[in-house]
């Protein structure tokens, strides 16, 4: 039915694959082992008919456990209707009973489509089972109003967790400042901070957390003044504001004072550990200082210190990014000799650092090798190859992998729909411009609000091509999504 519905009227009835381009034949993908039960449930759930799926999850040879509904949401994380389809539905099941790990699931994909009020009515049905709503889960529902523009939301949702059975202690007070901080909310979360910090007893996270805050949008100085604070008023500075600071002065380029404050770290005999030194890799890396780079991580083997995984991604990234992803791989082969297990990060930054220089064949290779070792490639992994043979013209290639992702192993989010509709006019054909519509289509399908400018420049382009039929149909379902159009002449 989705495919259908993806065609033009005119072409419903010929056998069309979801997305392909004319004018060239997709290489042929090898064949990869079964998938894991949580992955073939998700591809169910996306191909399954809603008024059918309450019944297709009712078969007895499904055994439901929390883990595995925990991985089915978190496989459906980037289609959000499918996945609350497949949390409601299976909460109608004659035995089965969700557990707070799979309800905070669910309240946390509601809130990330904007759907409030689901996400309230899912913590009603929590507390009427007697499973919460827990602390987390206002923490989950905070961040969400703070990442969507509602901080003012959030400091509310953290003041009303006692109405709920939930009462606010120093860790729920500490996640509201850091959801503040990390939103760069710095100045409300300061407020906060000095209202509250005698009646929560404010300890050194509390400080933490407030430097960090400063230090995220560039003010060291009041970072400064948080560490001076903390020390009048008994609370003892740990490695980790020590740690935050010289970040600080990294974020804001400032190397001389970040090298000056860990020579008075040394000074004050701190027992500077690995995140000291990755911070100074990747600080002076970052800013061109590749040989000081160096000098500091080998300073740090020769002290004895253990470079960890991220201290060799924060190398491999300033290698693949101001000196030679030869060098990188140098590195990366070392790391793998000495027993250090390469994650997510090391991969990514590796095939980023490939597809960069223009051998994007062997960032390809790259990712069945983590397939093969054990770990497996994300959402940023995919975008990251189909954006660069996107920006090489292989536009067949780019859609060769994004359908590979539609599985239900990996689905694509919003930035991998945003890259391949872009790419859909550079060559600015008929064609190319109606796949465009098609996966403006699907994005809204899955819950993902695409920009005004997305929007525009999609309809226009069909207009532009003789598509003004199908330009009519995406209007109409924008005016369902509530966003205005400007600028668009059909």
């Amino acid at each position: 039915m989705l495919n259908q519905l993806l065609v033009k009227p005119a072409q419903r009835n010929l056998n069309t694959s979801r997305f392909r381009l004319p004018l060239a034949t997709l290489t042929t993908v090898p064949e990869s082992p079964p998938p894991p039960i949580d992955a073939t449930v998700a591809k169910l759930v996306l191909e399954s008919d809603p008024k059918t799926l309450s019944q297709t999850l009712s078969n007895p040879t499904f055994q439901w456990t929390p883990l595995l509904v925990d991985n089915i949401l978190k496989r459906l994380w980037n289609h959000g209707p499918k996945a609350l389809q497949f949390f409601k539905h299976l909460d109608r099941h004659p035995t089965y009973i969700h557990s707070i790990s799979s309800f905070e699931h669910a309240v946390d994909i509601a809130a990330r489509l904007r759907e409030y009020n689901t996400a309230w009515a899912l913590m009603g049905r929590m507390r009427a089972l007697r499973l919460g709503p827990t602390p987390k889960t206002f923490a989950i529902l905070a961040e969400r109003y703070a990442t969507g523009g509602k901080a003012h939301k959030a400091v509310k949702v953290f003041l009303s967790m006692h109405e709920h059975g939930c009462h606010q202690d120093l860790n729920s007070f500490n996640t509201i400042l850091d959801v503040l901080c990390k939103t760069k909310r710095v100045e409300m979360a300061n407020n906060l901070f000095k209202t509250l910090r005698g009646r929560f007893k404010c300890d050194s996270v509390s400080y933490n957390i407030m430097a960090n805050g400063w230090c995220l949008i560039k003010r060291t100085p009041m970072a400064l003044q948080v560490l001076k604070e903390m020390v009048e008023r008994g609370v003892d500075p740990t490695m980790v504001t020590y740690n935050t600071l010289l970040k600080g002065y990294f974020r804001c380029g400032q190397l001389n004072e970040a090298w000056e404050f860990f020579l008075e770290m040394k000074k004050r005999k701190c027992e500077i550990d690995v995140v000291t030194y990755t911070t100074m890799v990747h600080g002076f890396g970052v800013a061109g200082e590749v040989k000081r780079s160096k000098r500091v991580f080998d300073a740090m083997v020769k002290e004895g210190l253990v470079p960890s995984v991220a201290t060799y991604n924060a190398l491999i990234q300033v290698l693949c990014k101001k000196d030679s992803v030869q060098n990188a791989l140098l590195v990366f082969d070392e790391m793998v000799g000495k027993g250090c297990v390469p994650n997510l990060t090391t991969y990514n930054v590796v095939i980023r650092g490939l597809c960069h220089s223009g051998e994007i064949e062997r960032g390809v290779e790259f990712m069945k090798r983590m397939e093969e070792n054990g770990c497996m490639p994300s959402v940023q992994t995919y975008n990251v190859v189909i954006r660069y043979y996107c920006d090489e013209g292989e536009l067949e290639k780019g859609l060769e992998l994004f359908e590979k992702m539609g599985n239900g192993t990996c689905l694509p989010n919003l930035d991998t729909y945003n890259i391949l509709i872009s790419a859909m006019f550079v060559r600015k054909k008929s064609e190319d411009l109606v796949l465009a519509g098609k996966l403006l289509i699907e994005m809204v399908g899955r819950g993902f609000l695409p920009r005004k400018f997305t929007f525009n420049r999609v309809l226009n382009g069909l207009v532009l091509t003789g598509n003004r039929e199908f330009a009519n149909e995406i209007l109409r379902m924008q005016s369902r999504s509530g966003r205005v159009l400007r600028h668009v002449k059909l």
